[in-house]
């Protein structure tokens, strides 16, 4: 069993790994019109630069950090003689912004258990890096994260993703989201799961809700807790519910509150 692990330099070297990353993908990324796509499933899109992402970096992990355990995007999990430490990779977050030239992100976590410990979150177009060390604080590019400190309805920023059918709760989605966005600023549809939930944690949105992916969003969701945000699944419930069913809510507490109530009558999803 690993303990007494050096947090700040297992973050020092994620930084460094999704920098490669960053420009592995990126180097595909200036010639975006020339990607090859195969498609996984309903708006589910994958390339080649996702697959090199995801082998470069769990190539690093498994050198540097024998007999930890890994869980990607691309292919099957990684279980290593000490499964109790495991990264939760997403090689490129935002696939379909990502083969149309938008923003995309790339996703390190560490979780010791149900705990995330860690993680960097690394935005290669922006060259944004979001850190987080649980107890430690998030950051941005090394400047400290808040939450937006936004209380009045009008004022509200909220992000989330267009549902597609084949998603458990899209019934009444369309009605859902018309009902949270007439009193509101605005509504954001960021492409990303892990960036909104940074957007959150920096305040550019006030809150997100989204039925998505953990190993998409587990470093970003540590950065809303440590940046004051609250997170929960959609029905006010805790990471025994939100990490199994997807069902994600991330906000400063006013926009919270706000979507609870918007959210309070959808039939909850159980793990």
């Amino acid at each position: 069993m690993t303990t007494d692990l050096d947090h700040p330099a297992i973050l020092a070297d994620l930084v460094d790994l999704a920098r490669r990353a960053g420009a592995l993908t990126q180097r595909h990324f200036e010639n975006f019109r020339d990607i090859e796509i195969g498609i996984k499933g309903p708006a589910d899109f994958v390339s080649a630069a996702d697959r090199e992402s995801e082998l470069l970096i769990r190539e690093h992990l498994f050198a540097r950090y024998p007999g930890w355990s890994f869980t990607g995007e691309e292919f099957d999990p990684v279980d290593h003689a000490d499964s109790q430490y495991r990264w939760l990779v997403d090689p490129i977050d935002g696939t379909t912004n990502f083969l149309n030239g938008m923003h995309y992100t790339i996703s390190i976590a560490l979780r010791r258990g149900t705990e995330t410990l860690l993680g960097i979150l690394y935005n290669p177009p922006a060259d944004e890096m979001f850190t987080v060390i649980k107890g430690q604080g998030a950051f941005l590019n090394g400047q400290p994260l808040r939450v937006s400190q936004q209380t009045a309805i009008p004022t509200m920023c909220v992000g989330t993703g267009l549902p597609t059918p084949n998603l458990s709760l899209y019934p009444g989605s369309y009605a859902r989201l018309d009902a949270i966005r007439a009193p509101i600023g605005a509504v954001r549809i960021v492409g990303s799961a892990a960036n909104s939930c940074a957007y959150v944690a920096m305040g550019r949105l006030t809150g997100y809700y989204e039925e998505t992916g953990f190993t998409d969003t587990a470093s970003s969701i540590l950065m809303v807790q440590e940046a004051g945000g609250i997170v929960t699944d959609w029905w006010g419930r805790g990471p025994e519910f939100y990490e199994r069913t997807g069902c994600l809510l991330v906000a400063n507490p006013a926009t919270h509150a706000y979507l609870l109530d918007h959210l309070k009558d959808v039939p909850p999803k159980n793990p």
